[in-house]
């Protein structure tokens, strides 16, 4: 499948996936420092951004086979990979299948057990229909440091410190796609993420401490399921480290997949 996307910089390339409702725009604070190092490729899934819905179901298995087409399409198998969230999810997926190199898997979803899955669910639900009745005055409300922090406090240990423009295109693009609802509720109550202790490439995952989406006790399952890889931990940080620490999330992302043992501390 043909996905939108955008390539910058120079070097070995790195894949950036994206989260559930996003798009390649919200790699943009991180986006330049990144390809001063790396020939960059940060991609809409199928059902966001500028990339057309798939045609049958919609899930983490549908979207890693589309992933794998596009790479295969370009000579890009055993990539390095970036994900966050439900882009998280995927490349540790892209991980287990053997499809790509090192991987590092920002905050990712499908280590909820139990009640964790009704508060994931619950909360998101209703967050996405509120942020739909919201369009026509999402402009305002993200230029304010106030709107920032009364929408962006799920996602965000500091939403009031965020880029306005960052923001708005990340709430436009949750509104806008297709296959959110779909994957939300799927992501909620389908499987977990199955793991591996034999993936081609090193893997770190990065953690926020003040993650009020993926929960910081799900770290442990997640090093369970993937017992070859490194724990590292973002301070005062929320779901999206690119977006609260952009700094340290460039670091990490360069050292853990440098190709080497570091885990960027």
């Amino acid at each position: 499948m043909e996905l939108n996307y955008r390539r910058r910089g120079t070097g070995e390339p790195l894949l950036l996936v994206h989260g559930l409702g996003g798009s390649w725009r919200t790699w943009t604070p991180i986006l330049d420092a990144l390809a001063a190092e790396r020939d960059v490729i940060a991609v809409d899934l199928p059902g966001h951004g500028e990339t057309p819905s798939l045609s049958g179901e919609v899930s983490i298995d549908t979207l890693a086979t589309a992933v794998t087409s596009f790479l295969e399409a370009r000579d890009l198998e055993g990539v390095d990979v970036v994900g966050n969230s439900m882009g998280g999810r995927l490349v540790l997926e892209l991980a287990r299948r053997g499809t790509v190199g090192s991987t590092v898997a920002l905050a990712p979803g499908g280590f909820w057990t139990g009640w964790e899955r009704y508060f994931f669910y619950a909360t998101l639900a209703p967050s996405i229909r509120l942020v739909r009745l919201l369009q026509p005055v999402m402009g305002r409300l993200t230029a304010s440091a106030v709107g920032r922090t009364l929408l962006l406090a799920q996602l965000s240990a500091r939403p009031w410190a965020l880029p306005a423009d960052v923001t708005r295109e990340e709430m436009r693009t949750f509104a806008d796609s297709p296959a959110f609802d779909e994957l939300l509720y799927r992501l909620g109550f389908g499987a977990g993420q199955s793991g591996t202790d034999s993936a081609p490439g090193s893997i770190v995952i990065g953690w926020g401490q003040e993650d009020r989406v993926t929960l910081p006790r799900q770290a442990k399952r997640a090093l369970n399921r993937f017992p070859n890889a490194q724990l590292y931990w973002f301070e005062e940080c929320g779901h999206y480290p690119h977006w609260d620490a952009p700094e340290e999330t460039v670091r990490l992302i360069l050292a853990g997949t440098a190709g080497d043992d570091s885990d960027g501390s």
